[in-house]
Parts: structure tokens; sequence; C-alpha cells
């Protein structure tokens, strides 16, 4: 088969295309032909760090991808809810020792694997595993529900747009920040109330929104530094979530507010092998979100060809993308 390989870490570290053994099936796995794979920004720091990234770095020669969504061509024993031609969506390789979906053929556990929403196309579904898992899981480990306020920082990007739309189904009234009319408009576009953070400081928009209570749950896919902005908006005993959480911090704000954090880092369950089908589960209910119009992908307007793997990652980088970088590999 061909695959779009990986053979030095780096930055500038070059694509190159090449004829691979075609994966076997294994019991608990499927095998499927990928029809659209996903760039993430975890994605891009293997390209870029991957010998600083151990043990998330596969071992070179190493075939990139985490998302994907193709077709089913082969079921491993002791598989069940799967059959050959089903429709499958997933994130479930392209780190450690699994194979990515930069290849026409990709063996997945069946545990980390759904059913594609049946209202998307194969493009619009690969956008989705790793942000939908990702925003999932932070959003109900901070209890999020029905008449609950909710801030999402960065609701215009990959994690956020789906964090808004997850949060909105859920009956929580939800806001999130951004900046510029594009990003105002996308977030609005999912029911939520825009703020512009280049334009309102945190105390105030805190106050305007919430009468300076602060903000039941907040969803940061910003991370980092930004998590002290999370702290100050956030309600006393409230929950904060966050996809990135690298940074050295004081808590004081955190202890005195009484407020829980809540660390996402979707990729546990790939890397040790840990409650896999959590995954496919939260997929699952994704897809009935989907099918129900209750969530919807973002893409961003660039398309890449099996063979523009450098350039999708480099339109990632680049900051220009508004949505998920889609790369069609069927």
């Amino acid at each position: 088969m061909k695959a779009i390989m990986l053979h030095d870490y780096g930055e500038g570290a070059e694509f190159k295309p090449a004829n691979v053994a075609k994966p076997d099936v294994t019991p608990g796995h499927v095998l499927l032909r990928v029809a659209a794979t996903s760039v993430n920004t975890v994605d891009t720091m293997i390209r870029s760090m991957g010998n600083e990234l151990a043990p998330i770095s596969p071992s070179l020669p190493a075939v990139l991808g985490m998302d994907f969504a193709g077709t089913i061509e082969a079921v491993g024993d002791g598989v069940e809810g799967f059959a050959v031609g089903d429709e499958i969506y997933g994130c479930a390789g392209g780190l450690a020792d699994l194979q990515g979906a930069l290849a026409q053929l990709m063996l997945a556990d069946a545990r980390l694997i759904a059913h594609k929403p049946k209202s998307l196309t194969m493009r619009e579904a690969a956008a989705l595993p790793l942000v939908g898992i990702t925003a999932y899981e932070g959003l109900t480990r901070a209890g999020v529900g029905e008449g609950q306020t909710v801030l999402v920082h960065g609701g215009a990007g990959g994690v956020g747009h789906v964090a808004v739309q997850l949060a909105k189904a859920w009956n929580a009234t939800v806001f999130a920040t951004g900046s510029g009319a594009e990003q105002m408009e996308i977030i609005e576009g999912y029911g939520a109330t825009g703020i512009n953070y280049r334009e309102q400081a945190v105390a105030d928009y805190v106050e305007s929104h919430t009468g300076g209570a602060g903000f039941d749950v907040v969803f940061d896919s910003v991370g980092g530094a930004n998590l002290s902005k999370s702290f100050e908006a956030a309600a006393l005993n409230g929950h904060v979530a966050t996809t990135v959480s690298m940074v050295e911090l004081d808590l004081t704000p955190a202890h005195f507010k009484g407020l829980s954090l809540h660390v996402v880092f979707m990729l546990i369950a790939m890397l040790h092998d840990f409650q896999r089908a959590s995954h496919g589960k939260i997929l699952a209910a994704i897809a009935e979100l989907v099918d129900a119009g209750q969530v919807k992908p973002l893409l961003d307007t660039e398309n890449f060809a099996f063979d523009q793997a450098g350039e999708a990652h480099a339109r990632l980088t680049s900051g220009q993308a508004i949505g998920k970088v889609v790369i069609d590999v069927a």
C-alpha cells in the first residue's frame, strides 16, 4: 500500500511517499481504508520535536496522522458491532507503536472507533475525533449541564468550537473568547455569546456577563499562561478544564476560589491502553449529536491531497487556518 512517511524529526522534516506492507488484521482490531485524515497540533509537534516527545513519538520511519474516517475492509476476531463495509471514524494511531492514518490502509483498535455520523462527509468526519473526544471529556469531567454558565477560551479553535457546541447541546449558557470579526461570527453562529479577548479584560467581561460572579465552568483550549485568566474568570467553587497545562503557575487564585482543575490529555487511552472503550463510546455519542444537528465540525477552506501532508502541516502551524485542516487520502 501507499503511505506518507517521515524519516527524520525536526523543523522542516519532509514527508515522503513510500510503498509499505499492508497491515494484517488482528484480534480486537479492524482494517480500514482511509478516506481522510485531519491535522492536529500534536501531529505537528511530533513532526518537529519527535526526539523530545518520547514516548509519544513513533519510531522512525513513521506514519503520522491520528484522526481518520474510512471504510472497514476486514474485521478481526472478537470484534462486535462492526462489519466489512461500515463507514467509521476515530483517533487510533500516529503515535508510539500505532501506525497513523497517512496511509491507504490502517489497523485500528475497535474500541477506539465508532460508526461515522451519517450526515457528514468523510472529510468532515475525519475532522472530529481528537478534538471531539477532548472537548467531551473536559466538559463532562467539569459536570457541564443545564442552567450553568460556561466560558470557552478559544471558541473558534479546533477543540474550542466543538466544546461550544457540546455545552450548548447540554443546555448550558455559553460564552466564548476569540478575536476578529470572523471568529466572532463563528462563535455566535453556534448560539454562544462572543467575547473579544483583545478588547475586553477578564474582569470586565466577568462583570458584564455574570454580574461579577464568574462562570460555573471555564473550558480553556488555549492553556499555558492563559490558565491564570481562566482562574480569574471562574466562579467560587467553579471548574476549570484545560487541554494545555504544561506551565509553571501560581495556584493561589484557584485555592482561594476553591476551584477544581481538570487536565485533559486524551492520548492516554492510546498510549497506555487505558479505558480505550470510553473513546469509542464518546465518538458514538458525538455522532448522535451530529446527526441530530447539534454539532458540526468546522473545516478550513484549503483542501490538501494525500501527497500534500507537508503543506497541510504548514497551513495549521501558520495560524491562518480557520477550522480543522483535512487531508484527502482516498
